[in-house]
């Protein structure tokens, strides 16, 4: 994994993977009524005055003009100041794109019913692109769900066709993608900080004014233009992932504006930097345990026999790629220690991806890497050609600007590894490193820990999955006990994210939800 690069959760998105490509893209156990605690040190998040500013009319006053694209599509663009403090300052240009709400009469009768507006969709990331996830998803949402909304994405400002920031070559990203994030000596860590402050440099020097307003409070008041342009009083919304953290923020800043809002993989706001990276690798750790579980059952585990062995493994593993990089089908690239992690923690966010992941480590242990690099490669969305798109350039910018930096420098770094072993013996020291990025970034954060308690929202449905590794289930029972109207769903299971992968149990309770505003009860479970 990217030194610096934060898996999704803090971002949030699973790139490429499959957990995305329908309408769905832990820490804790047991029961929950939504009771979770916000984090010492977080401040409220207050709403915003419920009136539009007089110097904000003309963004809210816009005409969209939809436009045919992409295969039954519409699209359109939208202007949005870049700082809404000063908007005379300069705006930018916003993507959307919809597919409209399908006509009750040639739907299944069950799908009948009026029109409820638009429902916005966010796949999370940050830096995921909500018009490519429309785009793949739409068709898969419930009928009844298509019938009445007009589904719609936008690429929140700085990502996919949103002025989109870059900050590196395809080249440059590939080094940065190899670079060692367990640096063993001090050659090792300077150069982790120099592929950290060529990374941080790059995006200053292409992105420019824009990359201090990529932040999320600025994403969710776009938001709201966008909701007033689609004509609907209130926001109808499916977050995952960072999407929750992005729908959470809209609720913060515009209660009274809240329709009927998902929040699926919840994030917690209240977390800094340090305690999101942290908690997160124990998010992965527990992911692990389940598929080591499941792989010694199984005669083609490549791990042995017991789940101890098979985390030994995993460890000797890393160690012999760590000191001998791995060759690979992919011409002359080889599997670096970064990169075998990262193809471990892709397959963590979906258990169907679990035999790929027997497979690949197989073959690393035969002394191939194709397969593990394979992986990593879906996570960052690398083109075959050797392209990347700017998901992991707006992921790390929005994330740089939400929260201040975890760490002052290396030794701070290599104090807190540690801590982080104690709740991740797997993932804990790569997860340490990989937070030093946003040290070196130039432009100071303009977010921080903060509690969002929606007063006076409708209800707000907030799911968490209890073996989520991205998202930990600890969450979203916090976030759910922070909204003053969330209603906390469970989902017993694996996988990031839980909405639209098949569960009958979460998907019906969130349909329901969605066409008639029947919020599911306090503490609801599901199960496989």
């Amino acid at each position: 994994m990217a030194p610096g690069t934060p898996p999704p959760a803090v971002q949030g998105f699973a790139p490429g993977a499959g957990p995305s490509s329908g309408p769905s893209s832990g820490l804790g156990t047991g029961p929950s009524t939504g009771s979770g605690a916000a984090r010492p040190g977080a401040v409220p998040l207050e709403p915003l005055p419920a009136a539009v500013p007089a110097a904000l009319a003309s963004y809210y006053g816009q005409r969209l003009a939809w436009q045919p694209c992409d295969d039954g599509f519409e699209c359109t663009a939208f202007k949005v100041p870049l700082d809404y403090d000063h908007p005379a300052d300069g705006e930018l240009t916003l993507a959307a794109a919809r597919a409209p709400a399908v006509p009750a009469g040639s739907g299944p009768a069950s799908a009948a019913g009026e029109r409820l507006g638009s429902l916005l969709l966010n796949p999370g990331g940050p830096g995921g692109s909500a018009i490519e996830y429309l785009e793949a998803a739409a068709g898969s949402y419930d009928a009844g769900v298509r019938a009445r909304y007009d589904l719609v994405g936008v690429d929140p400002r700085g990502v996919g066709r949103s002025s989109p920031v870059t900050c590196l070559t395809g080249e440059r990203m590939d080094a940065y993608t190899a670079a060692d994030i367990t640096p063993d000596d001090q050659a090792e860590t300077d150069a982790l900080v120099a592929a950290d402050r060529e990374f941080a440099e790059g995006c200053r020097q292409r992105a420019g004014a824009v990359l201090g307003h990529l932040g999320t409070v600025e994403a969710a008041r776009d938001m709201d233009v966008l909701r007033a342009l689609l004509g609907d009083e209130r926001l109808n919304y499916v977050g995952k992932s960072y999407g929750t953290f992005l729908g959470a923020t809209y609720a913060g800043l515009f209660p009274g504006r809240v329709g009927r809002l998902v929040l699926d993989g919840a994030m917690d706001p209240s977390l800094d930097a340090l305690s999101g990276n942290r908690t997160q690798a124990g998010g992965f750790e527990t992911a692990w345990a389940a598929f080591a579980k499941d792989c010694v059952k199984r005669e083609d585990c490549p791990l042995g026999g017991t789940e101890q062995e098979a985390g030994e493994r995993l460890a000797a593993l890393f160690r012999t790629i760590d000191a001998q990089p791995l060759p690979t089908t992919d011409g002359d690239r080889r599997l670096t220690e970064s990169q075998a992690t990262t193809g471990v923690i892709q397959a963590m966010y979906a258990d169907f991806l679990w035999p790929r992941l027997r497979t690949a480590l197989a073959d690393a242990r035969a002394g191939d890497g194709s397969g593990l690099l394979k992986l990593s490669d879906s996570y960052y969305e690398r083109g075959s050609d050797g392209s990347y798109p700017n998901l992991m350039f707006a992921n790390m910018a929005v994330n740089c600007l939400d929260l201040p930096a975890p760490f002052t420098g290396p030794e701070a770094v290599r104090q807190a590894v540690p801590d982080f072993e104690r709740t991740s013996p797997r993932f804990g020291r790569d997860m340490a490193w990989m937070a030093l990025t946003c040290t070196y970034w130039p432009v100071r954060a303009t977010g921080a820990a903060r509690t969002v308690r929606a007063a006076g929202a409708a209800p707000i449905v907030v799911i968490g999955t209890t073996r989520d590794p991205a998202t930990p289930y600890a969450w979203a029972q916090s976030l759910a006990g922070q909204l003053e109207s969330g209603r906390l769903l469970t989902y017993d299971g694996d996988g990031h994210t839980a909405y639209g992968r098949h569960n009958a149990c979460v998907d019906g309770a969130v349909n329901r939800y969605l066409l008639a505003g029947e919020a599911p009860e306090q503490g609801k479970r599901c199960s496989r």
